[in-house]
């Protein structure tokens, strides 16, 4: 059996000054969130049939924030992709009363 002990030693650089002209922090707001299911269509590929889905989402829902991608699938033709079938979440932020 043979064993292998490593030593490391690390150095660490001295410690810069911290910068002076940066802006003041602010406290992130907390926000409410709103998610919807949409499924974007495309021949192309699944990153078009992405946009086309949030650019159609975005024609009447505010404030969209992120998107998360569920479901991948499509069909097929020949042997070949034919169309691609993309289902995202979308969330928004709910606006204040």
């Amino acid at each position: 059996m043979i064993r292998c002990f490593l030593n490391l030693h690390f150095h660490h650089p001295m410690p810069r000054k911290p910068k002076t002209d940066s802006p003041p922090e602010t406290k992130a707001k907390d926000h409410v969130y709103k998610l919807v299911e949409l499924t974007g269509t495309s021949k192309s590929s699944v990153e078009d049939a992405v946009e086309k889905a949030i650019k159609r989402a975005h024609k009447t829902v505010k404030n969209l924030k992120w998107f998360q991608v569920i479901e991948t699938r499509g069909t097929i033709d020949k042997g070949k992709v034919d169309h691609w079938q993309v289902t995202l979440k979308v969330g928004f932020n709910v606006e204040d009363a």
